[in-house]
């Protein structure tokens, strides 16, 4: 783990973060100032990013236009019905202009009732003594209202339910992580308590580490995953997943191995594929 550590961390620090940023949802966020603002361009971003990564930043852009320059203040003012006008013909994979209104409709009553939708999240993980998944649920449970389309369930999905909840989780990372450039530090909960967002990239990067070796991408492999990492840093597990989901979306860890890239990875001391393949060279040439 020593090792992995020292991998890992050589791997943030040689990450070309604004370069990076530009493909990546989170760039949208900051190009708001007021917390309020960034909280529901982020809700948006995070809901959205699923699928094609150029075509859910247009997407989110779509939504952005919508709600004009300050986003947090057009959703009381524009009411349910309202949003629904705006975001009329809006679709992005299985999401509808229909989804996002609600989902947005619920996220400016809490702001208005709260203050914040950070504060009404601490409010959950208060109340769920620390438990994450269940605070996440609760709030999934406000966002997403009494709707019961399959539409709305995967926007804001249900963490109870056992899937790995990557854009629930991811948007709580955005949020909670201190503020380094790419994370935002809005909510005041401890960054120990996060979970890392597992998507494809996570899941098959943290395979090849031995960070897990669960097949399917759930809340459990989530858990698992995250569990390793608090052996790296307990104070602050998930700061590597920038840095690792990029080495995935950028193809430098390629879904295959490549001998020309996992030469020049800086994890191939400790990454499986490298090792196994190694092993099979030494065994051939003796």
């Amino acid at each position: 783990m020593d090792r992995i550590r020292e991998r890992l961390d050589e791997l943030v620090a040689g990450l070309d973060v604004e370069d990076r940023l530009r493909g990546d949802p989170v760039e949208l966020v900051h190009r708001f100032e007021a917390p309020e603002d960034q909280e529901i361009v982020g809700l948006i971003a995070a809901g959205l990013a699923f699928g094609n990564a150029l075509a859910a930043r247009r997407s989110i852009a779509r939504v952005l236009d919508a709600l004009g320059p300050e986003p947090a203040a057009a959703l009381p003012s524009l009411g349910l019905s309202g949003l629904r006008k705006r975001l009329r013909g809006f679709t992005h994979r299985i999401y509808t202009g229909h989804h996002l209104a609600g989902m947005l409709h619920r996220a400016g009553a809490l702001q208005s009732e709260h203050g914040s939708i950070g504060a009404a999240f601490v409010e959950h993980h208060q109340a769920s003594s620390g438990d994450l998944r269940e605070s996440l649920a609760r709030l999934a449970d406000d966002l997403r209202g009494r709707a019961r389309s399959r539409g709305a369930r995967h926007l804001v999905s249900d963490p109870r339910a056992g899937s790995a909840c990557k854009r629930l989780v991811l948007y709580a990372r955005w949020m909670v992580r201190p503020a380094d450039g790419i994370d935002l530090g809005l909510w005041p909960v401890s960054p120990a308590d996060l979970l890392i967002p597992v998507d494809t990239h996570i899941h098959r990067i943290s395979r090849n580490l031995g960070l897990t070796d669960r097949r399917t991408a759930s809340w459990a492999t989530a858990e698992e995953i995250t569990a390793a990492l608090r052996e790296l840093d307990p104070l602050d597990p998930v700061k590597y997943d920038f840095a690792l989901c990029h080495l995935g979306v950028s193809r430098e860890c390629p879904s295959r191995r490549d001998p020309i890239k996992c030469a020049r990875c800086v994890l191939k001391d400790v990454c499986s594929v490298w090792s196994s393949e190694r092993r099979g060279s030494a065994k051939k040439a003796r």
